[in-house]
């Protein structure tokens, strides 16, 4: 047996490693982690689906190309692993003395189970066994990856459809406070607030250990989880800032909830967004489209604070915690237009897009003390105008620690 032959047999093997890691990586490692094979193949084809979007003007089209977006990736993966797993075992057959062209063949029937071509020899038999075995192990974790995510995304899109019975299609900040208010349920939104705190969590445990979760694009084309979480924040923030009664403790909560799951999922696709951004703004809401929303919640009878100013400062400070990963997500997903969020979205750059920057903790502005001022106090030495009347929403206590 030639030694050069021998030498083969590691790039093969590496090649079926390469393939495994990946695999245990992306299904079965309960927690984000990123794996180039992955990112490779998701790079890959929204490639081609930009490519199909360039002559699609209306929304309708962009929309239904991208449905098929997420689950073309997911088989493309699959099939990614399979030809990873088929050519390193040919080459490992072929190191062993096979032409080229029966390794071939010996390595596709016996990673898929065909049997038309049998091994010969204990090394090639042990070989044969072992990729028998991997492409069992595949197909099994394919059909347990494909129930659990599918799971995860029906909790995701019940809450959605049920924000458009109370924020409207598309969803709107202003429109869910004026329909709460006039339901006579003002007295126990914090109900409301703590059953999105817990979307929030369970969002951002489902799109970062199931990243392509995060682009399974909802069954109706005018709804999707990036507006839906816009609102509800928004919807938070204006409570916390306009209502004469203050923020709540459960507005906070579900605010920093919010905050928490849109960095961290913006992290795991290495967005680019500031981690301490200015609790003074700039934001992407103008000072005019707010004041339209005042009006509004003054025009339906609800008890706002008296004054514009600090009610303004107050939004700006909450609002500057999400306000650039919220149009950045809503970029990277395509979503729909919906006021305050995707209707002014940018296209994001990610580790989908090459040249992205990876936060190693994106909510290092939240977590370190004397960062970001969040206090009252700290705030006056800040900000020389108004300034938000109650520490900022998403800090409770100065901090996470």
């Amino acid at each position: 047996m030639p030694s050069v032959r021998l030498l083969a047999l590691l790039p093969g093997l590496l090649l079926v490693l390469v393939a495994l890691r990946s695999a245990i990586r992306t299904f079965v490692l309960p927690r984000s982690a990123r794996d180039p094979v992955t990112r490779g193949v998701f790079l890959a084809v929204r490639a081609a689906f930009d490519l199909r979007l360039r002559w699609a003007r209306e929304y309708a089209v962009r929309d239904a190309v991208m449905a098929l977006y997420a689950p073309v990736a997911v088989l493309g993966l699959m099939g990614c692993w399979v030809a990873l797993v088929l050519v390193g075992f040919a080459i490992a057959y072929w190191a062993l003395g096979e032409d080229v062209g029966r390794a071939l063949q010996l390595s596709g029937s016996t990673l898929l189970t065909l049997g038309f071509e049998k091994p010969r020899g204990a090394a090639e038999v042990t070989l044969a066994f072992a990729e028998g075995a991997i492409g069992l192990t595949l197909v099994a974790l394919l059909v347990s990856y494909l129930p659990a995510m599918y799971a995860a995304f029906a909790r995701r899109e019940a809450a959605v459809t049920l924000l458009e019975i109370r924020a409207g299609s598309p969803p709107a900040a202003d429109e869910l406070l004026v329909r709460t208010h006039e339901l006579g349920g003002m007295g126990q939104i914090d109900l409301l607030w703590a059953e999105w705190q817990q979307w929030f969590v369970e969002l951002e445990e489902s799109h970062t250990s199931l990243g392509a979760l995060s682009f399974f694009r909802s069954p109706q084309p005018q709804r999707s989880w990036v507006t839906a979480a816009g609102a509800v924040l928004d919807a938070v923030s204006l409570a916390g800032a306009v209502l004469r009664r203050g923020p709540s403790p459960q507005e906070r909560l579900t605010l920093r909830a919010g905050v928490f799951a849109l960095r961290r999922i913006a992290a795991f696709f290495d967005v680019r967004f500031d981690p301490q951004p200015d609790p003074r703004g700039p934001v992407s809401v103008r000072r005019h489209e707010f004041d339209a929303a005042y009006a509004r919640l003054v025009a339906a009878d609800v008890e706002v604070h008296t004054d514009p100013e600090q009610a303004w400062a107050d939004f700006v400070a909450a609002r500057a915690q999400y306000d650039e990963v919220l149009l950045a997500l809503a970029g990277l997903t395509m979503a729909p237009a919906a006021p305050w969020s995707s209707d002014r979205a940018r296209r994001a750059r990610s580790r989908l897009m090459p040249g992205g920057r990876r936060h190693t903790d994106p909510l290092e502005a939240l977590a370190t003390p004397g960062r970001v001022p969040t206090t009252p106090d700290d705030r006056r030495k800040a900000v020389p105008a108004a300034e938000p009347r109650t520490p900022d929403p998403t800090a409770l206590d100065g901090g996470l620690e």
